[in-house]
């Protein structure tokens, strides 16, 4: 390969800025795309070296065209190719570890795919800096493309570089890698780099790169070759032979193949139909030379350049070669060949493929099963299904199907059922099911699968025949599980008890622990809602207390045992568990499930209510603003906790990106009761309002998750000086406490109490009346361990006291409200507090300020750049601030100070000696 880079120079300029950014911690994607040919390999080996320079780990895999055939194939490529300390850091992660060579699959325990993408996660995180390659990804299989999706949402702030190639004129309308293209284009942390032809002024500088050539050849190359550096060089290499050059690339690629021996061509054709790489030995078997005549073969073919020495055998130099050659090739001359290779391969996927192409059939049929079977141990489930469904295709085509693939057509089409739900496709799954067989397994799964998809009627149905159905007890217990599950939030609720404590028994018999775990904790969720929370905690911490073997029910359990911790107000125990529930998702790569993403939003909240604000920020540093899919919209909200707390100035961006979500229910509920408030602290009480109804009509009647919105709805209210909807705020708020989602009334824990209380005490401040004793029992409620709602009530608490003339208390919860909001950096808080302290006049004395300036330590730190007379902007850029919020900090310190203008404060400052 020629070593000089020639006209790509934008290109590569912008791929080190996505290099460059990731080496100081934001990470990003690349997506490198343009025609075959057009120099896409050339510019990552130069963005290669220049990442290896900067001390970079460069990982770099190739997909091929078997394509679904062999998942994760890059990902295996690029750790089998990776440095020796790299392969043996990812030999300790068991989900990458199989992909090496000589490594068993290990038996699957659940989650597999998510365990993969989390182990990888891990992985980059220990390695990083790292730039992470993927080549060709018009061929790759479906777990990569996924794979792909997920490190370009999830890596944030490690220091990550993954760069995508992809041929654009393969990418026909039906392609599925466009839709891929497509959704990744629109984040904003992906840049977008499309290789265009060379300019005639470029291609001549190329090609006197590669040798010499007189004016008219020159002349020809560049008008023939139409900015295409491969067709140049194909040109040059031609011309340099003496070759006469036929029309067309295809054409020209066969000519300098004809060139060959008959030997060199026989081994080429050979390689052709092994794919872009095969290693030495099996291309000697398949080409039935003898080994003196082979290497000779070889030598000539690799002297021309066709083909290159890759590690334990050969790549053709380009992609277009190799499927030049492999098109030339007859019918039966294809066909032979493919049934050469697959009887020397041992990958049963390659097998499938080589079965297929030369039409053995029962040979495709056995190894598609046992593919599938592969495919499914090491986490790829789309790939598995279409293993399978291949299998179930040829079974009637085939004598003795069921011998061939090891199970019968009933076992085989309900794996592949299992594994389009585990790839996300519940449809597809639920209609494969309902043409079996009604077996219990089968009606199980069908249940299972329907609930998620929320046809509670077809769910219940189908629990109900796996039931009937049950052919064993273990069968019985996990039917039983589901059927509860199934009837847990209907108008049969009531049957939930007695199913899952039939289950219980069955399960313990059996000794089916998923099954029994799986009753524990619908058990629990029912006594819990019953109000019966001493059960309900013993039977998750019995449910958590061991492991199941299967891991989303085993991090399920640990969730629910944090969880129901948190709604008693118990937060250290809570964290505690969550905390074990943490490192189990993070030691079996599963962070990112569902589960182990929810334990990680707990942890976060027990952070906030905690008190353990800088703890939370760095968690909500995390959840990245730019989102792009429902999910991540989600988890962005919850960072909107701290960030409005503190009056961070991301939340206007954050709100941003998350307003084409409203529409969804939860993401409504969370992100626009948060903006709520954003907008009260900044004055716009007309907004906050609007804000806190959306936020109440995202929420189910009954729910009691409406408190809060409410309380704020109130808030707003009483701001705005009106009464207009307020009795209907507190009557749905009221409905919610008394009836419950089942219209049977519900356990509210301690927070849920304390959020009841200050909807009755906002409904009176509405009203007009600042009642001490509501405001009382809103701060003794809040006061379990809630720091920063038991510091707002105090707030309100000392309003009404001073205006029952009660002063002294009133200065007493006022300055435990503002210790907490100082503590805290709650800004927003610590200024409204200030306003009513010197509405109060609540001075700590007199001639000109404080006697201690009460100031926090960021206030001080503000407090000396003042009085050395630098302005808001100025200060905001030495202390990597907001101007804003230094605003709000000077504010705060001339209120502290009871000074009115920045000099006076500096002067206050040095008489207190608060310069230092």
């Amino acid at each position: 390969m020629n070593g000089l880079l020639v006209g790509r120079s934008t290109e590569l300029a912008g791929l080190v800025r996505v290099l460059d950014s990731a080496a100081e911690g934001v990470a990003g994607v690349a997506l490198v795309g343009g025609d075959a040919g057009i120099g896409k390999t050339r510019l990552i080996t130069e963005l290669a070296a220049v990442a290896r320079e900067r001390g970079f780990n460069v990982l770099i895999g190739q997909c091929a065209e078997l394509g679904d055939a062999l998942p994760y194939l890059p990902l295996a490529d690029a750790l089998r190719g990776a440095e020796p300390p790299v392969r043996e850091a990812a030999a300790a992660h068991p989900m990458l570890g199989q992909l090496l060579p000589g490594t068993e699959s290990a038996p699957s325990t659940g989650l597999t795919q998510q365990r993969l993408f989390g182990s990888l996660l891990g992985l980059l995180a220990e390695l990083q800096p790292v730039l992470f390659v993927i080549e060709d990804l018009h061929w790759a299989d479906r777990s990569t493309r996924d794979l792909l999706v997920f490190l370009s949402r999830m890596v944030q702030n490690e220091r990550v570089c993954v760069v995508g190639t992809y041929r654009t004129d393969d990418l026909h309308r039906r392609h599925p890698l466009r839709s891929v293209l497509a959704e990744l284009k629109r984040l904003p942390t992906v840049m977008n780099v499309e290789l265009k032809p060379l300019g005639a002024g470029e291609m001549s500088d190329y090609v006197t790169t590669l040798g010499e050539v007189d004016a008219q050849e020159l002349g020809l190359i560049v008008t023939r070759a139409d900015g295409n550096p491969f067709y140049a060089e194909e040109l040059f290499a031609a011309m340099a032979e003496g070759d006469s050059l036929p029309d067309g690339l295809a054409s020209l690629l066969m000519s300098r193949v004809e060139v060959l021996s008959e030997a060199g061509q026989r081994v080429l054709r050979a390689a052709a139909v092994a794919g872009r790489r095969v290693e030495d030995e099996l291309l000697r078997e398949v080409s039935g030379l003898p080994l003196a005549e082979f290497e000779e073969a070889v030598r000539e073919i690799v002297s021309r350049g066709l083909l290159k020495v890759d590690g334990y055998g050969y790549a053709f130099r380009h992609a277009l070669l190799q499927e030049a050659v492999y098109t030339d090739l007859l019918p039966g001359e294809r066909t032979r060949l493919h049934a050469a290779f697959a009887r020397l391969l041992t990958s049963p996927a390659e097998l499938a493929h080589h079965y297929l192409a030369g039409h053995d059939l029962a040979g495709a049929l056995a190894a598609s099963a046992e593919a599938g079977r592969v495919a499914e141990r090491v986490g790829a489930p789309a790939e598995a299904h279409d293993h399978y469904d291949r299998a179930l295709g040829l079974w009637d085509r085939v004598d003795d199907a069921a011998g061939l693939a090891g199970e019968s057509r009933t076992e085989l089409a309900f794996r592949s059922a299992v594994m389009a739900a585990d790839s996300g496709d519940n449809h597809r799954a639920v209609v494969q099911l309902r043409v079996l067989p009604p077996t219990s397994e089968v009606s199980e799964r069908l249940a299972y699968y329907l609930y998620e998809m929320d046809d509670r009627t077809g769910s219940v149905a189908a629990a109900e025949r796996a039931v009937e159905s049950a052919e064993d007890q273990a069968a019985l217990a996990r039917a039983l599980a589901t059927y509860a599950r199934t009837l847990l939030w209907g108008p049969r609720h009531q049957e939930v008890e007695a199913l899952c404590a039939r289950a219980l028994e069955t399960a313990r018999a059996a000794a089916a622990k998923d099954a029994e775990v799986g009753a524990l904790l619908s058990l629990a969720v029912f006594v819990e809602h019953r109000g019966d929370v001493d059960t309900a905690h013993e039977l998750v911490e019995t449910a958590s207390a061991g492991r199941t073997g299967d891991l989303a029910m085993d991090l399920r359990a640990r969730f629910h045992h944090a969880r129901i911790h948190y709604e008693q107000g118990l937060l250290a125990q809570a964290a505690e568990v969550a905390d074990e529930g943490i490192r189990m998702a993070s030691e079996t790569g599963l962070k990112w499930s569902t589960y182990g993403t929810d334990l990680r939003f707990l942890r976060f909240l027990i952070h906030y209510v905690a008190g353990e604000w800088d703890q939370a920020e760095t968690v909500a540093c995390g959840f990245g603003a730019r989102v792009g899919t429902l999910p991540e919209a989600i988890l962005s909200s919850f960072a909107l906790f701290i960030e409005v707390a503190r009056d961070l100035p991301v939340v206007e961006s954050r709100l941003t990106w998350l307003r084409p979500f409203w529409s969804d229910e939860l993401a409504a509920y969370m992100s626009r009761a948060l903006a709520a408030e954003h907008a009260l602290w900044h004055g716009d009480p007309a907004a906050g309002l609007a804000h806190a109804r959306a936020a109440i009509d995202a929420v189910s009647d009954g729910e009691v998750s409406v408190l809060r919105p409410v309380a704020i709805g109130l808030w707003a209210l009483a701001e705005l000086g009106t009464t207009e909807g307020a009795d209907n705020l507190r009557e749905r708020a009221r409905r919610a406490v008394d009836s419950g989602p089942l219209g049977e009334g519900g356990y509210l824990g301690p927070e849920g109490r304390a959020w009841a209380l200050r909807v009755e005490a906002e409904w009176h401040r509405v009203h007009g009346r600042l009642d001490v004793e509501a405001w009382r029992r809103v701060v003794e409620a809040f006061d379990f361990g809630f720091v920063y709602e038991t510091a707002r009530a105090r707030w309100r608490l000392a309003e009404a006291l001073l205006a029952g003339g009660e002063r002294d208390a009133a200065l007493g919860e006022w300055e435990l409200a503002r210790e907490t909001a100082g503590k805290l950096r709650a800004v927003p808080l610590e200024a409204a507090l200030l306003e009513f302290g010197r509405r109060a006049r609540f001075g700590g004395g007199g001639g000109g300020g404080a006697s201690d300036g009460g100031l926090t330590a960021r206030e001080v730190e503000v407090l000396r750049l003042v009085a050395e007379g630098m302005t808001n902007r100025e200060i905001a850029e030495r202390l990597f601030i907001a101007q804003k919020t230094v605003s709000v900090h000077v504010s705060n310190i001339l209120g502290k100070l009871e000074v009115s203008t920045r000099t006076q404060a500096a002067a206050a400052a040095r008489r207190q000696g608060l310069l230092g």
